[in-house]
């Protein structure tokens, strides 16, 4: 299954739009005093739109990787000109110093956190000749991020589960991606640690019971794929024969979850948990033998889940529209 220039097309045109959205808006905000009551295009000059901060980070993240994969976008204009827009020095200190607010230690963490390292990857990543100059507006609020990253999985004395913004799994894949992107040995060694402490010893994960009524990741598959990256290769395949022994049989894990409400915000997710789980599906299946059961088993599923989630993604219901595109172009993705 690959995407067509028009469906990506179409991908890209949800955050264009939603990304320039102010309202509705759902905001995480500490206020300090009552100057600190402003809207959100007030509070996040760049990270406004989408509904949510998170959201509006890899919105940029979607816009970058599409315009640097498929060069005959038809909105390649439309997005540059979303970055000059936005990415300003002014702007992105006005983030940064949002962060670094008192009361503020916990804010985006580690979902959004996790994002604007890859949305940095990708700026990294892509050939635009402005792509550069926008990533060094946004780079002292990578390495805040970074720097807080250290302090916050050491203290994490046990993983977070559950299948929303918390994850831990989720955030330490993405981090650990940027980590080796750049080759920075410190942040990898530090991810890999506290993976291998949270999970190197799960076995007969108990899956049955996802997915959660709002979830929109797979605890069992996201902690999967990330231990796909941190071990070496025969090491994964022991360590997920022994974490999913018998995945064939796990009926609730292997098909798609059933989406009751487009409409509402927080079912809505279950799209998004179909089409995640389909990235972890395909990405997992990749790391194992081909003649392993298990690989064949999690390709059909992936397929399912795709044909599941990806009718839902341009609906006309901003509750998916203003971030699912963003799972959709993982699930549907053919680059390692």
């Amino acid at each position: 299954m690959h995407l067509t220039l028009d469906q990506v097309s179409a991908f890209v045109r949800l955050p264009l739009r939603s990304l320039r959205h102010e309202y509705p808006n759902h905001i995480m905000h500490v206020l300090n005093d009552a100057q600190d009551a402003q809207t959100p295009r007030a509070l996040h000059p760049v990270f406004y739109g989408c509904y949510d901060w998170h959201s509006a980070v890899h919105g940029y993240w979607l816009l970058a990787r599409c315009a640097r994969l498929y060069p005959a976008l038809p909105q390649q204009d439309e997005i540059a000109q979303m970055f000059d827009d936005h990415f300003t020095a002014a702007n992105m200190q006005q983030e940064l110093a949002y962060f670094q607010t008192p009361g503020r230690v916990s804010f985006e963490r580690p979902y959004g956190w996790a994002w604007i390292m890859a949305l940095a990857q990708e700026l990294e990543t892509w050939q635009h000749p402005k792509a550069k100059a926008w990533l060094a507006m946004m780079e002292p609020l990578v390495a805040e991020i970074r720097s807080r990253v250290f302090g916050y999985f050491a203290k994490l004395g046990y993983a977070i589960r559950v299948g929303t913004h918390y994850n831990s799994a989720f955030a330490l894949k993405l981090i650990l991606d940027f980590a080796r992107h750049r080759n920075d040995a410190e942040l990898d060694s530090a991810i890999v640690t506290a993976s291998c402490r949270y999970f190197m010893g799960d076995s007969n994960y108990s899956a049955h019971y996802e997915p959660g009524g709002d979830e929109f990741l797979s605890a069992a598959l996201t902690e999967a794929l990330l231990m796909a990256d941190v071990l070496e290769a025969d090491v994964f395949v022991d360590w997920f024969a022994q974490y999913l022994p018998k995945l064939a049989d796990i009926d609730r894990l292997m098909n798609p979850a059933e989406v009751s409400d487009h409409s509402d915000p927080k079912i809505a997710h279950l799209n998004g948990l179909n089409l995640s789980r389909a990235w972890c599906m395909k990405r997992i299946a990749r790391r194992l033998p081909e003649n392993d059961p298990a690989a064949a088993t999690l390709t059909a599923a992936a397929r399912r889940h795709i044909e599941a989630g990806l009718p839902h993604v341009v609906s006309g219901e901003y509750a998916g529209e203003h971030w699912l595109a963003t799972f959709a172009m993982l699930a549907m993705e053919t680059v390692n």
